[in-house]
């Protein structure tokens, strides 16, 4: 007999449906080691669930300007804005891990984002990607943006997209998999996510791109330079894939 998945999960859990529904839409719920992707997807009655534990956010620095956060996955820059009650200076995926920075002041959100807005931050991640990177390179090619209910997908564009440039330097490859540090000058929604899928090395668990189902979108944003600031996330343990 099946039954929606989310409806499965709340019986065996004891929860309401949106609750289910909201942990499969997270991406906490496994059956076996295979994530659940669809909360309304058709499921034997009987399948055991697995959920994984969402790590807690950690301060890696505060002062009376700015607060560095070490964001787990899994978990919306937006949802660290409200627990935190500052804004956001910068967004990451909800798959991604690492340093997320939320400011305190207006004065000093204003001088933040224009160093943002010319370019003059350090953003610097590491990712596992699918194939042999054994050389570095650079990936400079325009990216479009299209949002539609309120979700965004990227592409590239010489005509109508935004300059975007990615710098990629491998670090580690084991197997048909390599592990590399993309360091980008500017910040366009996906931009890591589809300069790498654009030479053939799209991001482990990064589907929406062409990447292969993993256990989490393995990108980490590792390091920040702000200013006089420079804070760095440790990668999570989840990033050792050996």
């Amino acid at each position: 007999m099946k039954e929606k998945a989310y409806k499965v999960l709340a019986q065996q859990l004891g929860i309401s449906n949106k609750k289910a529904k909201e942990l499969i839409d997270r991406g906490l719920v496994y059956v076996g080691d295979k994530k659940v992707v669809i909360a309304r997807g058709l499921i034997d009655t009987d399948t055991k669930f697995r959920i994984k534990r969402i790590e807690k956010p950690e301060i890696l620095f505060e002062d009376e300007k700015i607060l560095a956060i070490n964001k787990p996955a899994h978990i919306t820059s937006e949802e660290i804005k409200e627990d935190s009650g500052y804004e956001l200076l910068h967004r990451l995926d909800k798959e991604t891990s690492g340093v997320l920075l939320l400011v305190k002041n207006e004065a000093f959100r204003k001088k933040a984002i224009e160093e943002f807005r010319k370019s003059r931050v350090y953003k610097e991640y590491v990712a596992w990607v699918e194939g042999i990177v054994a050389e570095p390179y650079e990936i400079d090619y325009p990216i479009l943006t299209i949002k539609k209910d309120g979700k965004a997908k990227s592409r590239l564009s010489a005509s109508k997209g935004k300059p975007a440039k990615t710098y990629v330097e491998p670090l580690e490859i084991h197997g048909k998999k390599s592990k590399v540090k993309a360091v980008i000058e500017t910040g366009r929604t996906h931009q890591i996510r589809v300069h790498l899928a654009r030479t053939d090395h799209p991001i482990l668990g990064d589907t929406l791109y062409g990447g292969k189902p993993w256990k989490r979108m393995m990108l980490h944003a590792k390091r920040i330079k702000l200013f006089d600031y420079e804070f760095e996330a440790p990668e999570p343990k989840d990033f050792d894939i050996q």
